[in-house]
């Protein structure tokens, strides 16, 4: 399969952005204009404000909205998504865990009834307060300082070993974030 046509695949699975799709397949933005152009022409997507949609083969753009992340407003790709489910029936969105973290001290504590996300490694859902986190690694999959949501504590510590960054469970994972976004001088986190 090319890339086009795994380009077409990924679109309706959160790669909406010029961006998403080259960090996907590790080439350059210019590559992936190009694919989305030629796209384009055959009248296969539309680009709508920056967004990238699949067209129905009767010509109509299908109406799909993505939803946007609560603390950036980035589009949520699935595979990083942090999702709070409240009392209700309502949910709160984020595109990553590390804006997922920065949400929770805004969110009433006993109006939260579940708290998803997936895994980095095997992207199976998994609860987010009996994940295992790493903050602040070199590794970037969205919003810096980066916040990396495991399984395993154990597949944690191996991923830190590699591109650095604290293991920290969900509390404390909340707590190193908050401080590494606070304004002022660099913060070292120890955990």
């Amino acid at each position: 399969m090319d890339r086009k046509e795994k380009i077409i695949e990924l679109i309706p699975q959160g790669y909406r952005s010029v961006k998403a799709l080259a960090q996907h397949f590790g080439v350059s933005l210019m590559t992936i204009y190009r694919d989305v152009r030629e796209l384009e022409k055959e009248g296969r997507i539309v680009r709508k404000h920056g967004e990238l949609l699949l067209r129905e083969e009767a010509g109509e753009v299908i109406e799909e909205t993505v939803p946007s992340c609560a603390y950036c407003t980035k589009p949520i790709e699935k595979r990083l998504e942090f999702t709070y489910r409240m009392k209700r029936g309502k949910f709160v969105r984020a595109c990553c865990a590390h804006c997922g973290l920065l949400l929770y001290k805004s969110l009433r504590e006993e109006d939260v009834e579940s708290c998803m996300t997936w895994d980095f490694i095997n992207c199976r859902p998994l609860s987010c307060f009996s994940a295992w986190y790493v903050i602040g690694s070199s590794a970037m999959p969205c919003c810096s300082p980066s916040a990396i949501a495991f399984a395993s504590k154990e597949d944690a510590e191996k991923f830190a070993k590699g591109f650095g960054g604290i293991v920290a469970n969900f509390d404390e994972a909340v707590e190193g974030i908050e401080k590494l976004m606070k304004r002022g001088t660099p913060v070292k986190l120890k955990i």
